[in-house]
């Protein structure tokens, strides 16, 4: 069973930076192939969004109108790895922060589209 595991959410304030990981234990798919891998965030009592996708096939990326021009997906395919790099980060940025991947998703930002998920990273922005 494949796992994602996230790692480097904390507590930030305002105008900071933070980069989160996204490692898998294996490649998800045959041929050593990662698939889309996304990020996405939840706070309580509201939906899961997706916040940025890249097809790690052929660098392509997607992300949300709300963190564009300072959040970045990057990824490592000999590491099997996705990262997220945040900047200028902003209290309505606070949430747990999930990565996932899907064999095929386009790169939508729709949630239900991703099938292998990972615990979660909590992020936290102070004002």
């Amino acid at each position: 069973q494949v796992q994602l595991l996230e790692s480097g959410g904390g507590s930030v304030e305002a105008g900071g930076s933070l980069t989160l990981s996204c490692v898998a234990s294996e490649y998800p798919y045959s041929r050593n192939y990662m698939g889309y891998v996304g990020w996405f965030r939840q706070v309580p009592g509201k939906e899961r969004e997706g916040v940025a996708i890249i097809s790690t096939d052929s660098g392509r990326t997607n992300y949300a109108d709300s963190v564009k021009g300072r959040f970045t997906i990057s990824h490592d395919h000999g590491r099997i790895t996705v990262y997220l790099q945040m900047n200028n980060l902003k209290p309505e940025d606070t949430a747990m922060y999930y990565c996932a991947t899907a064999l095929s998703s386009n790169g939508s930002l729709e949630p239900a589209k991703y099938s292998l998920w990972g615990q979660g990273t909590q992020v936290t922005v102070s004002s």
